[in-house]
């Protein structure tokens, strides 16, 4: 009797460890989940105070500067964007001033690269160099670097690198002028 207790014993251990290896029927639930992104900005700043110098007894020179930019774009619409820039001519100021020619300044090239977080970098039409414009009142801007459609999402440090020619012919002094850059919807 002893061998029968033991084997319905057994038998029986073995049939509750099946059962615990069996899957448990569950119930389930579903749910739909929805997220709501937006956005809104579509931004150029800077902090910039570019420079240059030239030295007039090495001849004719073109010395350049940089003007680091943010460039965002968090609007969430890939419908893409263009940078311009204007100037003001290069002036001694003061009663008889010196001027450099209002078309002194060309942008030679510009380097962008994403400044923090996930970028969809920008893809660029512009060729170079480009006339930056100038005069006595900033002249009408030109385009300088552009993303077109679905690219340059995200925020963006954008460098253009500006020459400006300085014959050896100028008057020595310490000229100015004010850049204009802006942004704009659109590649």
């Amino acid at each position: 009797m002893r061998t029968t207790t033991s084997s319905i014993f057994i038998a029986s251990a073995l049939a509750l460890v099946a059962l615990l290896a069996l899957p448990a029927t569950g119930f389930g639930a579903t749910a739909n989940v929805t997220g709501t992104l937006t956005g809104s900005t579509l931004s150029l700043s800077t902090t910039a105070t570019p420079s240059f110098s030239a030295n007039l007894d090495s001849g004719d020179s073109t010395p350049t500067y940089t003007v680091p930019l943010t460039i965002q774009d968090t609007r969430g619409t890939g419908a893409g964007w263009n940078a311009t820039i204007t100037s003001t001519q290069f002036t001694t100021g003061g009663a008889t001033p010196s001027t450099l020619a209002t078309n002194a300044s060309s942008l030679t090239g510009v380097v962008s690269a994403c400044a923090g977080g996930t970028c969809t970098n920008p893809t660029n039409a512009v060729t170079y160099p480009i006339a930056v414009p100038a005069g006595a009142t900033a002249p009408t801007a030109v385009k300088f670097f552009n993303a077109a459609a679905n690219t340059g999402m995200g925020k963006f440090t954008v460098t253009p690198t500006i020459g400006v020619f300085v014959p050896q012919s100028s008057t020595a002094g310490t000229y100015t002028s004010t850049l204009t850059i802006s942004i704009v919807s659109g590649p």
